[in-house]
């Protein structure tokens, strides 16, 4: 089952008791996002190929510093999108990531519920994932906010009537061109925001648990500004509606919750490697052992460039040829189409 159904059908509060007060506390969760990703216009679901090329374009080298913040747009005012939890980890794990810890399930999905502006510039998201039981779900504590206009050494705004914050996240190779230090904003969904104040914790203690709750929502935010780049550009990516009407006229009269449509989003389809015929000590050089390469996005105008990541190495193991994805952009920022033109 879809994570997005997974949470239309979850209806389990979340409760926790202090232990100074013995006061029972419900902490908004994933029950409490329950009608809003059922009632989203719009819910993607990226397929394994393209959970792995937007982790990719996100953390590989030399992509998390460019500056193409003006050609992303959340394309409604609510959004939903999930993919799977062990290609998105794989990946990760390709870019320089450590794995997961042992007892940390890499199964499941993970999720991520916008908000936004009608411009689609501005918004707030919020992200999920399935727990250690198939029919757990989770939501992050902390949320996002995010304003994509803020101009260098501004502050993003948040929406008409939400809370400023002044937590954000900074890529430490990105200098002044970080889009995530300088667009994006952190804090507390505000039920557990009252709930932490309430605790009065050890400043130590604070801060232990603040940066281990933003690990559940940053990380995923570049995969996420990486989809809606892709989604942003001319031709587009492979899309397949989904409907369940059939199927849902039976669970209906069975007593079961109809599923949610939404779309499956593929990658485009890109050339296979080529194994080599020749040894490379034909050239009387040193082969080099095989290796993984990362991939390298450039931006020149309206068009993108992005070298694929590959293996490099022993002709033995198999060459890679050399490929070059281009994405083309409407100049007014305004396409709404998706796929890559290949050269």
């Amino acid at each position: 089952m879809k994570l997005a159904d997974q949470i239309a059908q979850f209806r389990t509060p979340f409760l926790v008791r202090s232990d100074a007060t013995q006061r029972i506390t419900r902490l908004n969760n994933a029950a409490d996002c329950a009608a809003q990703v059922a009632a989203a216009p719009i819910r993607f679901v990226l397929c394994d190929n393209l959970t792995r090329l937007c982790t990719a374009l996100a953390y590989s080298k030399g992509a998390r510093t460019l500056a193409c913040d003006d050609l992303i747009r959340v394309p409604a005012e609510s959004v939903w999108l999930e993919w799977c939890n062990e290609s998105w980890q794989s990946e990760l794990m390709l870019q320089g990531f450590g794995a997961p810890p042992p007892n940390t399930s890499v199964s499941g999905r993970r999720g991520a519920l916008l908000r936004a502006s009608r411009d689609g510039r501005r918004g707030a998201v919020r992200t999920f994932w399935t727990g250690a039981a198939d029919r757990d779900v989770l939501a992050s504590c902390i949320e996002a906010y995010f304003d994509l206009d803020t101009p260098e050494g501004g502050e993003p705004a948040p929406l008409a009537g939400e809370r400023p914050s002044a937590h954000r996240v900074a890529d430490e190779d990105g200098a002044a061109g970080d889009m995530l230090s300088r667009c994006f904003r952190f804090r507390y969904e505000r039920s557990w925001s009252q709930y932490y104040e309430e605790a009065a914790l050890e400043a130590a203690a604070r801060d232990v648990l603040w940066r281990h709750a933003l690990g559940t929502i940053a990380i995923d935010i570049p995969v996420i500004l990486a989809f809606f780049l892709l989604l942003a550009t001319r031709s587009g990516l492979p899309q397949q509606r989904q409907s369940f009407e059939r199927l849902n006229r039976s669970r209906i009269k069975s007593g079961k919750v109809p599923l949610l449509d939404h779309i499956d989003v593929r990658a485009p389809l890109l050339p296979p490697y080529r194994p080599a015929s020749s040894d490379e000590s034909d050239s009387g050089r040193r082969s080099r052992r095989l290796h993984h390469v990362r991939g390298h996005l450039v931006r020149r105008g309206s068009q993108i460039f992005w070298r694929v990541p590959h293996l490099r190495g022993s002709a033995r193991q198999g060459c890679v040829r050399t490929r070059t994805v281009t994405w083309t952009f409407e100049r007014s920022c305004g396409g709404t189409g998706v796929a890559p033109s290949l050269k």
